[in-house]
């Protein structure tokens, strides 16, 4: 069986309908179902529109550093809270569960 066909079968055995599963290497969470991978998008649009946003207002160093920092670790803190909240417990994985 091929990594991918592994990592698919890793993802659908999922039978408490997790929106995030442990990582299979390293520390962290992946989007496992289509509430994850909703979650994730906002998430990157809602970055991605902050520092739009802060290109157009800011008109000094400290004005883009106040406006990017501040909402995106509030953002950061969201996503990590809801990835706690819907997922896995993350912990270090060094490769596929036995």
């Amino acid at each position: 069986m091929n990594i991918v066909q592994k990592y698919i079968d890793y993802l659908k055995d999922n039978p408490k309908r997790y929106w995030f599963k442990r990582k299979i290497w390293g520390w962290g969470w992946t989007p496992a179902t289509w509430e994850g991978w909703l979650t994730l998008f906002v998430f990157i649009i809602l970055i991605v529109w902050n520092f739009l946003r802060i290109d157009r207002a800011s008109h000094s160093i400290s004005d883009t550093l106040i406006g990017a920092l501040v909402p995106t670790a509030v953002l950061i803190a969201a996503l990590i809270v809801v990835c706690y909240s819907k997922g896995e417990r993350p912990r270090w994985s060094w490769g596929f569960p036995k």
